[in-house]
């Protein structure tokens, strides 16, 4: 692919993704979407965390990447995850099945097929598009999967 052809396909890619984000925030093409953030304990803690587990824009919902730091193998690893994401969800209005990306780390590849046991189903019949990676030197806190998402209200 030539360099002209690549800028043009980027290009494109851009303005696709741009609609597609304006799309997403209905009634809201006339006012200006903000960001909001939503903190566990209802309030802004003292010191400026390292980041935000939950910030909304307009009616998107972006939940960073939630591990499991019990004891367990990658289902039960998978579930507490699972389990923490829907509460995260319920909490601001939103569900499983208004996901729309989920990003998924593994510690280890070989656990792939466990975690997807576990996964099958949780975001009822219409499932999220995903990622999956092994993350290389493991997950922090020596959880077995982290996975972050995506979703509307």
């Amino acid at each position: 692919m030539s360099e002209a052809n690549r800028r043009n396909f980027i290009g494109r890619g851009v303005a696709v993704a741009a609609a597609a984000t304006a799309a997403a925030v209905p009634g809201k093409a006339q006012e200006k979407a903000t960001k909001k953030v939503i903190y566990r304990n209802g309030k802004k803690p003292e010191k400026t965390p390292l980041f935000n587990g939950t910030v909304s824009y307009g009616n998107l919902i972006f939940i960073s990447g939630v591990g499991y730091h019990q004891e367990g193998d990658i289902k039960v690893h998978t579930k507490g995850v699972l389990d923490q994401i829907k509460r995260q969800l319920e909490s601001v209005g939103s569900s499983m099945e208004k996901v729309l990306k989920c990003n998924v780390y593994l510690s280890d590849l070989k656990d792939y097929a466990g975690m997807n046991e576990i996964f099958q189903g949780s975001f009822g019949d219409e499932p999220p598009v995903r990622t999956t990676i092994a993350a290389a030197g493991g997950i922090p806190g020596n959880s077995l999967v982290e996975i972050d998402v995506i979703a509307c209200i």
